[in-house]
């Protein structure tokens, strides 16, 4: 791996202003990282790919761009080409192929993160602790909830792992609950609310 995890986070803080987009790449890194040991991979590197997927969105915010024009940016920061490939390959638009576990686990990951992250805001708690699969399966049948996240997407996204929806959607979860207070879905949202 060319660069370290605070390099990329630097990358990330460097182009990445919006808190919310901030906290869906740690969100994505976390379940990459949770991933990686069940696949044989590198936790550093499938978290890195999580961590750094969506680091160009908010300079470039369309698919004519994103993720495409943020790889220049990459390379000159000595992120090895492999990696950018990985980036590359979780939109389906770049034609860069899911060819191995981590290009898949990273598109997977990458959507239902936010579907996930939405059912917590709506908890009372706003608490991912107490999240359950069951939530997060009656929201997903609410189409308007969350309207977003491509929900074709992420059921593409378990398939190619070889891994049931739901089992998938736990898993997350888990991964999620890990870091909960670097994304604010400790429940602390809901302590300040009522401050």
């Amino acid at each position: 791996m060319s660069i370290t995890r605070e390099d990329a986070w630097g990358i990330v803080c460097e182009h990445v202003q919006s808190d919310s987009l901030r906290k869906h790449m740690l969100s994505v890194e976390a379940a990459m990282r949770w991933y990686a040991p069940k696949y044989n991979g590198d936790p550093d590197q499938w978290g890195m790919a999580g961590l750094l997927h969506d680091f160009d969105w908010e300079i470039h915010p369309t698919l004519e761009q994103h993720p495409q024009a943020g790889s220049a940016i990459l390379r000159e920061r000595g992120v090895d080409e492999d990696m950018i490939q990985t980036i590359l390959s979780h939109a389906p638009h770049t034609g860069i192929t899911r060819d191995n576990d981590i290009r898949k686990a990273l598109f997977a990951c990458d959507e239902i993160t936010g579907l996930i992250t939405a059912a917590v805001l709506v908890r009372p708690s706003k608490s991912i602790m107490d999240l359950k699969v069951k939530s997060v399966k009656k929201k997903w049948k609410t189409k308007a909830f969350a309207a977003g996240v491509n929900r074709e997407d992420v059921e593409i996204g378990a398939a190619e792992m070889g891994i049931e929806l739901w089992t998938h959607v736990g898993n997350v979860i888990e991964a999620m609950q890990a870091v909960a207070p670097d994304l604010g879905l400790d429940g602390s949202l809901a302590a300040e609310a009522q401050a």
